[in-house]
C-alpha cells in the first residue's frame, strides 16, 4: 500500500461481537470534549436534530509508520478513506438535517493536522480520557499500547442514541451506508 487512502483488498472483515447491543435507546451524557474547532462540545447537548458521530480508532500520518499489524486487526484499517467519504457527503447530510462530528482517543492536535490536511468541513472531538468511551461502553482494543475506539457511528437524536452502525466495513464506503439510512428516515 503507497498511502493511507489505499484499502488492501485482504482486509479482514469484523463481525458483530454484540459490545453496541446496549446502545441504542440510551440517553448520552453530559460530558464536554474538545474539538478541532477550538472548543469544547457537550455531547450530551447536540440539539433535537440528528448528529452523527462516527467512532474511528485511529488516523495515521504520511511518512509514518502505522502500528505493528495495523492490517491484520479487523475493523482498524480505513480511518483516512471514511473520514474523507463523511466530507465528501457533508453537504447531503446537512441537506437531511443531520451535523457530523468524528471521534477518536486521539488528542486534539494529533486530530487537528488531519482536519487540516483532508480540508474536513466538520469537527473531530477528542475523547483522548475515554470519558465517552467509558460512559457508553464503547467497545476498544489495544494495539502497540494504545487503547483505541473500535470503528462504529452513532446517531444521536434529541440526546439519546436513536441507531448504531456496527460492525463498520468498508470504512470507505460506510458514510454512503449512513446517508441511505438517513434516506430511509425522511
Amino acid at each position: 500500500m503507497s498511502g493511507l487512502h489505499d484499502l488492501p483488498s485482504d482486509l479482514p472483515v469484523p463481525v458483530d461481537d454484540g459490545a453496541c447491543a446496549h446502545l441504542v435507546g440510551t440517553s448520552m451524557p453530559h460530558l464536554v470534549l474538545p474539538s478541532t474547532a477550538g472548543r469544547e462540545v457537550d455531547v450530551g447537548a447536540l440539539g433535537s436534530g440528528r448528529t452523527l458521530i462516527y467512532c474511528y480508532p485511529r488516523t495515521g500520518v504520511p511518512g509514518e509508520d502505522l502500528p505493528g499489524g495495523w492490517d491484520a486487526i479487523p475493523g482498524a484499517r480505513g480511518c483516512t478513506p471514511q473520514a474523507c467519504a463523511f466530507r465528501d457527503h457533508q453537504g447531503e447530510f446537512a441537506s437531511l438535517g443531520a451535523s457530523v462530528f468524528g471521534l477518536s482517543t486521539q488528542d486534539t492536535a494529533y486530530q487537528r493536522e488531519l482536519a487540516d490536511r483532508l480540508h474536513l468541513p466538520f469537527e473531530i472531538l477528542s475523547d483522548a480520557q475515554f470519558r465517552l468511551t467509558n460512559a457508553l461502553r464503547l467497545p476498544t482494543f489495544e494495539v502497540d499500547g494504545m487503547r483505541l475506539i473500535r470503528r462504529l457511528t452513532l446517531v444521536v437524536r434529541g440526546g439519546t442514541i436513536e441507531h448504531v452502525f456496527y460492525p463498520v466495513y468498508p470504512p470507505d464506503a460506510h458514510a454512503d451506508e449512513v446517508l441511505r439510512w438517513l434516506e430511509r428516515q425522511a
